[in-house]
């Protein structure tokens, strides 16, 4: 048993529960998201398309989480490595599939603020489909080094991931899931704000910065998710052990944060829920 399950494993019954709650209110949350796209005509645009990818996404991932901390808890005597790597696999697609949600919804910004201005295919559904086709893709791709190789093996009382001891798998793993769609997702932000900067009608200025506040709103929710991971990059990184604990339950803690934010910063969102709000009060009111 290496260090850093034994420092862990004394916290579990803390750890398990409050991941699994944080993880029960973001799947609440995503769900309240995509049944307001689905069923309010006015949010039926490739925005709120791309949003609800991210709350598929999400919802992906919390529950890929709750199985491996099902099997970390209560299922103890399945010790397959060939099992291991699968839920590894499935793992890493899960943060794959949230992280490139986000790097979709930069490069719809781009397609809708820069390239609808001469290509009608750049505002279309149909384009953007398959920019979430392709982005699925790459979650089924990417992760595919912690099945196809060695490096998950079953540890007692650890989940299925890849130990810090193999550099270079973790190398790969920081660079492709988080630093890589980063990178892009922060050029595509000043390419568009450099290009707001530029723009000289009202009109033209009026959508770029409706572009540009969109924009705004997907870097805050993707630096949260960045939040999120940062105490398990660092654990890998520095081999600190406490950091490992910590990001158990900080990524799912995220995850909901991040989902909450996402009805109370989008536009549509935020005024729906102030219409519906004050509907209901006004219906509760007594009257004199």
């Amino acid at each position: 048993m290496n260090s850093t399950t034994s420092h862990v494993e004394n916290y579990y019954h803390v750890i398990i529960p409050l991941s699994l709650t944080f993880i029960l209110i973001a799947i609440i949350i995503a769900l309240i998201i995509l049944g307001l796209v689905i069923f309010i005509k006015r949010l039926h645009t490739v925005t709120h398309l791309l949003v609800c990818n991210g709350a598929i996404a999400s919802i992906f991932y919390c529950i890929i989480q709750s199985i491996n901390y099902i099997y970390l808890a209560f299922i103890p005597w399945e010790t397959s490595n060939s099992s291991c790597r699968w839920r590894g696999y499935f793992g890493y697609m899960g943060v794959v599939a949230v992280v490139y949600s986000y790097l979709a919804q930069a490069i719809s910004r781009f397609f809708i603020s820069i390239l609808s201005i001469k290509y009608r295919w750049a505002n279309s559904f149909t384009s953007h489909r398959i920019l979430i086709f392709i982005q699925w893709i790459l979650v089924i791709f990417l992760p595919l080094p912690a099945l196809l190789t060695e490096d998950i093996n079953h540890r007692p009382l650890s989940l299925c991931w890849v130990p810090k001891d193999y550099t270079l798998h973790l190398t790969y793993i920081i660079m492709a899931y988080y630093l890589i769609p980063a990178l892009f997702i922060f050029a595509i932000y000043i390419y568009i704000y450099l290009r707001v900067k530029r723009s000289k009608t009202r009109a033209r200025v009026y959508r770029s910065n409706r572009d540009l506040e969109l924009l705004c709103n997907i870097m805050i929710l993707f630096a949260i998710y960045i939040f999120g991971a940062l105490p398990s990059i660092i654990h890998i990184i520095l081999r600190i052990d406490v950091f490992y604990a910590i990001g158990l339950i900080t990524v799912s803690l995220v995850v909901a944060i991040e989902k909450l934010l996402t009805l109370i910063i989008d536009r549509d969102f935020r005024n729906l829920i102030k219409y519906y709000f004050r509907r209901s009060m006004s219906q509760i009111r007594p009257t004199s």
